[in-house]
């Protein structure tokens, strides 16, 4: 994908996940004061981390997709990654609350009041996130985006969270008012379980993890389908953002000219580049006997040891 389709559909979600924060909370904003549900309180306050969030994320995403420049010749990709740990943090946040606030009451329950408005508007969330869950989802299979990745994990929570909200005031209308608070005791366990997940796949970007092990092999068959390549050694992968940085070797035979050697390292880049577009790759080539050497010598110092 060219990095035009990115910057396109990654901004399309970012957008798409704050307008429908912004009209949720609008809508349980007004439920939550006509019925005074714990619930209802609950995922308000989930929607404001919604869209705080959100707004993090659209503006890391614009960030991260701005050119390398001579401050940051590597690009600024990881923009992505610290949204996304910010997002962890605004997800821990609500997590808290809402286990505070159902455990308050939970153990003072009280009657709820035009439950019927609340189970309209939990509907209706229900039925918006699910849209842009499924909207997200698209995009995360065109782009790979890590900060959408993490958005549309929140907004799935979200799913099952207003789920929750829905049964809890279901319970409600039928007199079990413990429910409410219950419910959204374990709803917020569940959201900080989420939120653990994503500030770990932040963290792993930050400290340049390596690509996937599909990604490496597929780098690996690319590379030595070539012919007059021997194999390849020191594969060395990271992502930031959108960008996927891209070293190896290239083991080749000791008598090729180095206009030839160079025009195969050429090949393989052009292999790699189009299985991964956009890709910055960096290929170094081997002479196969010092490899073969290096080899010897390290067998040597370990049947010495």
């Amino acid at each position: 994908m060219t990095t035009t389709s990115y910057s396109r559909w990654v901004t399309l979600a970012g957008l798409a996940s704050t307008a429908t924060a912004g009209i949720l909370i609008i809508a349980k904003l007004a439920a939550w004061l006509m019925t005074g549900s714990s619930s209802l309180l609950a995922s308000l306050t989930d929607s404001l981390m919604d869209i705080s969030a959100s707004i993090i994320n659209l503006v890391a995403i614009r960030y991260a997709l701005v050119p390398a420049d001579s401050d940051h010749s590597f690009g600024h990709g990881k923009a992505e990654s610290l949204a996304s740990l910010a997002q962890a943090a605004f997800i821990t946040g609500s997590a808290v609350v809402l286990v505070m606030n159902g455990f308050s009451r939970l153990v003072n329950p009280e009657p709820m009041r035009h439950l019927d408005i609340g189970i309209w508007v939990t509907v209706g969330a229900l039925l918006l996130t699910l849209l842009l869950v499924l909207f997200q989802s698209m995009v995360v299979q065109k782009t790979q985006s890590q900060a959408i990745k993490a958005d549309r994990l929140h907004y799935q929570s979200d799913l099952l969270f207003n789920a929750g909200v829905l049964l809890a005031l279901g319970c409600s209308w039928y007199g079990w008012l413990w429910a409410d608070g219950l419910f959204a005791m374990l709803l917020g366990l569940y959201i900080l379980k989420g939120a653990l997940q994503i500030g770990y796949e932040a963290v792993q970007t930050l400290l340049d993890r390596q690509l996937p092990d599909e990604e490496r092999e597929q780098i690996v068959t690319l590379a030595t389908s070539v012919a007059g390549v021997h194999g390849i050694h020191d594969l060395r992968t990271r992502q930031s953002g959108p960008l996927r940085f891209i070293q190896l070797h290239l083991e080749l035979d000791d008598s090729l000219p180095l206009v030839k050697a160079h025009d195969l390292a050429d090949l393989a880049e052009a292999r790699i580049r189009e299985a991964f577009p956009g890709a910055d790759v960096i290929i170094h080539m081997d002479p196969i006997s010092v490899l073969q050497q290096e080899d010897a010598v390290s067998r040597h110092s370990e049947a010495q040891g």
